[in-house]
Parts: C-alpha cells; structure tokens; sequence
C-alpha cells in the first residue's frame, strides 16, 4: 500500500542512501507506481544529471504462491546475467543494501507503451526488435552450460494454477458474480487442464512480464533502441510466455495479422521452430494469463486500493475469450471453460456498469 508513511519511508531511506553512497543528489518527483510494492523516485545530482531511486523493502512482496522477487538481490543478479549475454539493461550506480535502496540509470520517461501513443507507425519496426531480442536471451540461455538465476523459479503447475485461479476468486467472485457449484467445477476443471498442459511445456528464459510498460525507448544517435526493465523475476518458462504478454499485452492492441508476423519474425530469429507448433502454444498461454490479467486487475483494488488497472479487465477477458474460441476443440476442459465465460461474463460486465 503506497500511504503517506510508505512514502516518507521510502524519502528517509534514499536521502541516508544517498549519504552512505556519497553521492550527491536530491529527490525531484515519485514516479508513477506500477503494479509492484516498489517505488521509484526521479533524482538530480549536482552535477546536473538524473538518476532514478528504486526502494524496495527485502519483507514486502507478493502472496508466496506468486513466486515474486523481494528486496534487490534478484535485480541484480538477472541484470548481471542479461548484461553478460548483451541485453540491453539499465547501468546500476550504486547498491546500499542497508537502506533498501538501488541507484540506476535514469532511462527517460517513454516507455513503448507511452511511445506508441505518439507514433503508432513505429509498432512493426519496435514489435521486431523487442521479438529479436526476447530470441536472443532465450537462445543465450539455451546455450549456457551454468546455472543461474532463471533456474531458481519456475511456470510449473503450482504458479500457473495460481494466477488463473484469480480469475475465479477476484475477476468473478470478489467482483459480485454469482458462480453456481456446477460453475465453480467447470472452472476448477479447465483451470487444471491449462496449468497442467502449461507446465508440461519445455521450459526456458522467462523474463515473466515482458510487456510494452516494461521496455524503455531512447533515441541513441537516431535509432530507437529499447531497454529492458522489471526483469527481477525472471524464471524458466514456455518459449510462448513471452511472446503472450508482449503481443496480447494489456494496454495495447493489436490485430491478428500483427501478432501473426511477430510470431513470424520470432520463428526467423530463432531458426526452426514450427509456425503451428508455436501458435498452438501461444493460444493456450493467452487463455491461461488473459484470465490471470483480469482477475489481478480486480485484485488490485481490493488489495492494493489500487483502481487504475480495472479498465482493462474486459478487454483482457476478450482476449482470453478469442484465444479459447481458437484451442476449444482440443479437449472437452476447454469447451466448457468456453460455455462457462459466456454464462458469467455478462452478469460481470452488467454488474460493472451498475457500480460505475
């Protein structure tokens, strides 16, 4: 919870931070929060340059079944890694673990998020290189002979059982929709059958949210290059995971000929992975974390008194919806799971528009 005392917390930590560090610097402003119990606060030194202060206290974190990162250890140590195979990440100045507190590069403003706001024409040409280098650091991880990071946490059944269950407890139940007990099995079932088909996947890089409001665009001597952030949580996973959170990404839009060539240009970058293979992989993944989207967005406000992300829960159910109308056929789980959304997702969204 982001409350007057967190933040005085926060502003106590990184003025001793900045003492113990010796650097001299002054808060400007608090960034906007994302959907993590860290903060980040823009810095200007005296020497007129910029810098951003992460705090992230080593006791606050997600639910354990999450498998989220705490305190800084794991930031370092993925961009250590991403670093060594030539990702692009951002410069660390200073670590003062006592006070919670990592020093980095101050990135700009624009994420390719706020960036295509203003220039949706650069889509194709941002899209192929945030594909290329997700293909690049899963093609460096599938040839390193030591163990690192990514090895430590894994999308197995328990983790992906997990996030899809939100959809039932936060996007139906915590939301006034009323699930009968035939429902709530219909659920329960297809919930097994994609957590379970999910894990059976072969497994690799993982960054886990690899999605346009986690990758930064500068203009580095005229072309735009992307920057990668919020990888503290990278894990082994499918090779479609990614793929799904940067193509059927919550806070953007796009048509089924865009991601189709996407998953074109992941299969050229890569080298001899099947186009049908990939998509099938891809369909089931969509259905699995377009339902944990809607029901983590609904979470949000309820625990994190966080309303921003609900305008996103519909389209994030649609996505899951078009995505299962696509893999349906492939068992009798997902069929229902079908039949089950179009009963309940009605009574939600008119329940959402009585309490607008």
């Amino acid at each position: 919870m982001n409350g007057p005392d967190t933040q005085r917390t926060a502003e106590v930590s990184i003025t001793e931070g900045l003492r113990l560090a010796s650097i001299e610097a002054e808060i400007v402003e608090e960034m906007p929060p994302g959907a993590s119990t860290r903060r980040f606060f823009r810095l200007k030194a005296t020497s007129g340059a910029t810098l951003v202060a992460m705090y992230a206290p080593r006791g606050v974190g997600g639910p354990v079944q999450a498998k989220q990162a705490l305190g800084h250890e794991p930031f370092l140590r993925a961009r250590a890694l991403l670093a060594s195979w030539g990702l692009p990440v951002p410069a660390v100045h200073a670590f003062v673990e006592e006070r919670d507190l990592l020093i980095v590069e101050d990135l700009g403003p624009e994420t390719l998020a706020l960036h295509l706001e203003r220039y949706p024409e650069h889509a194709p040409r941002l899209y192929t290189h945030a594909v290329e280098l997700l293909a690049r650091a899963q093609d460096r991880f599938a040839t390193a002979s030591e163990r690192c990071i990514v090895h430590e946490r894994a999308f197995d059944y328990e983790l992906l059982r997990f996030e899809v269950d939100h959809f039932l407890d936060y996007g139906l139940l915590a939301s006034g929709v009323q699930v009968s007990a035939a429902g709530r099995s219909v659920f329960e079932a297809a919930a097994h059958f994609l957590a379970s088909s999910i894990a059976e996947l072969e497994r690799g890089f993982s960054h886990r949210d690899y999605q346009s409001k986690n990758l930064m665009v500068r203009d580095v001597a005229g072309s735009l290059q992307l920057t990668w952030i919020d990888f503290q949580d990278a894990m082994l996973g499918p090779r479609a995971y990614d793929l799904v959170a940067l193509l059927m990404d919550s806070y953007q839009s796009f048509d089924d000929a865009f991601v189709e060539a996407r998953l074109r240009d992941y299969c050229q970058a890569r080298g001899g992975i099947d186009l049908a293979e990939l998509r099938a992989e891809f369909d089931l993944i969509t259905v699995q974390r377009k339902l944990k989207d809607a029901g983590r967005f609904v979470y949000m406000l309820r625990k994190r008194e966080n309303p921003s992300f609900l305008c996103y829960v519909d389209a994030s159910i649609a996505r899951a919806r078009a995505a299962l109308d696509r893999v349906r056929d492939a068992t009798p789980a997902l069929e229902r799971l079908a039949d089950f959304l179009s009963e309940v997702v009605p009574q939600r969204t008119a329940l959402s528009a009585q309490s607008t």
